[in-house]
C-alpha cells in the first residue's frame, strides 16, 4: 500500500511562497539538494497540481539541466524518470512521462494510487495538499530559516491537525527536515 507525503520548502512561519510569489527563499544547498535526491529515489510517482507542474515541468526538463551542477542533473534526471501525475480542470494536455487527471476525479485516483502503489506518493502543491488533506499520511516540511511574513501557507490556515514526529534532521546550512506520521 502507498504512503501519501507532502513535502515542501516552507519558511519559518509557515509558507511555501512568500506574498509576491516567490519562492527564492527556499532554495536549496547543495546538502538538502542531494537530501531531496534521495527522496525522489524512493517516489514511486509525483503528484502535482498545475500550478507547481508547471514550474517543475519547465524548469527540470530544460536541456540545460543535464548539464548544470551535479546535485542538479542528478535531480533533472530522476525527476524525469519519475512518473508524474497532474490534477488539473483548465491543462489539455501534459508532457511525456505525465498523466493528467482532473481535478473532480483526485479524491477518488488517489484512493487507488495508495492501493495500488508500493512506496511514497508524493503530492506538491499547496492547493492540491489542501483538497487531498484526509488522505495525506506524512507530512514532511523542509523548514528554512527565513521568514517571509506571508504568503502561501503550507497548509490551509485553521487546519486542525494531529501528528506525530518520527523523524528529524538538521542540516548545516539552518535548514531542518521534519517528517511527521498522522495521528488518527
Amino acid at each position: 500500500m502507498g504512503t501519501l507525503s507532502y513535502s515542501m520548502s516552507i519558511s519559518l512561519d509557515g509558507y511555501i511562497e512568500d506574498p509576491a510569489g516567490g519562492i527564492a527563499f527556499s532554495e536549496p544547498d547543495e546538502e538538502v539538494h542531494r537530501f531531496a535526491n534521495q527522496e525522489t529515489r524512493e517516489t514511486a510517482a509525483f503528484l502535482f497540481g498545475r500550478g507547481l507542474y508547471e514550474v517543475m515541468e519547465e524548469f527540470w526538463t530544460a536541456p540545460e539541466r543535464a548539464d548544470g551542477p551535479e546535485t542538479e542533473a542528478e535531480f533533472a534526471e530522476l525527476y524525469a524518470a519519475t512518473p508524474r501525475i497532474v490534477f488539473s480542470d483548465s491543462l489539455a494536455s501534459v508532457a511525456p512521462g505525465c498523466r493528467l487527471v482532473r481535478r473532480a476525479d483526485a479524491i477518488e485516483e488517489v484512493v487507488r494510487l495508495k492501493k495500488e502503489t508500493d512506496g511514497a506518493l508524493a503530492v506538491g502543491g499547496a492547493g492540491l495538499a489542501a483538497s487531498l488533506l484526509d488522505l495525506i499520511d506524512e507530512f514532511r516540511p523542509r523548514v528554512v530559516p527565513a521568514f517571509t511574513g506571508g504568503g502561501k501557507p503550507y497548509v490551509p490556515l485553521g487546519v486542525d491537525l494531529r501528528l506525530r514526529l518520527v523523524e528529524q534532521r538538521a542540516f548545516r546550512g539552518g535548514t531542518v527536515y521534519l517528517r511527521y506520521e498522522r495521528i488518527a
